[in-house]
């Protein structure tokens, strides 16, 4: 019996290509949100043990200042690109009215709040306290409210996935979850084992 499958996980033949919103299967909105929602989580860390440590380790205050201000802007910058493939993937793969439209809305809203604290945290960071030896208890908060709103924001996008299996390629029975020794690749239709019936992957929304 086979304990190991890598190849279907890493095929691209067979999968249909969205454009910039990436492949069926491999859509690249959720990687790209995994960046700025873990350098915004490490930004609040960098700043609360900067102001927590400057007093007895000046110079490790100082270097933690200036991470959480890389780590930010680094956060910034893929967060557009995350923005972009986020917005049509709400074009393309829901309808008014719908409560998986709804949910998006909220998670988009929030992402977009949190955009732009973070946005104002780069300018002040950088213009106004940029030759700080720790950071300052205003950036602080901001940094701390911008990781609590993120995380909110990430569990909003992950009921999308995990409760109404937005974007997903295939929902409900699936070969993968059958007793059999044969991968089922994307885009092929394949036989179940034990139950001699064809599946072909369905999309779980319908794009426009």
């Amino acid at each position: 019996m086979r304990h190991f499958t890598f190849r279907p996980t890493f095929t691209m033949k067979g999968r249909t290509f969205k454009g910039v919103r990436g492949w069926a299967g491999k859509p690249l909105h959720p990687p790209l949100t995994d960046v700025p929602v873990t350098a915004y989580l490490f930004v609040a860390v960098f700043d609360v043990l900067s102001i927590a440590l400057h007093d007895a380790h000046p110079s490790l205050g100082r270097q933690l200042f200036l991470a959480a201000g890389w780590t930010l802007l680094g956060g910034v910058g893929v967060s557009v690109l995350a923005a972009l493939t986020g917005a049509l993937d709400w074009y393309s793969s829901s309808e008014p009215g719908t409560q998986a439209r709804r949910t998006i809305n909220a998670h988009a809203i929030t992402m977009i709040v949190v955009t732009v604290f973070a946005v104002v945290n780069v300018i002040v960071r950088f213009t106004a306290y940029n030759g700080d030896a720790s950071a300052p208890l205003g950036l602080v908060v901001l940094s701390v409210a911008t990781g609590l709103l993120v995380s909110f924001g990430a569990s909003l996008g992950g009921s999308l996935v995990y409760d109404y299996g937005f974007n997903v390629e295939t929902a409900g029975d699936h070969p993968v979850w059958h007793k059999s020794e044969d991968d089922v690749l994307p885009g092929h239709a394949q036989t179940s084992s034990g139950t001699g019936a064809e599946f072909a992957p369905e999309p779980a929304v319908s794009d426009k």
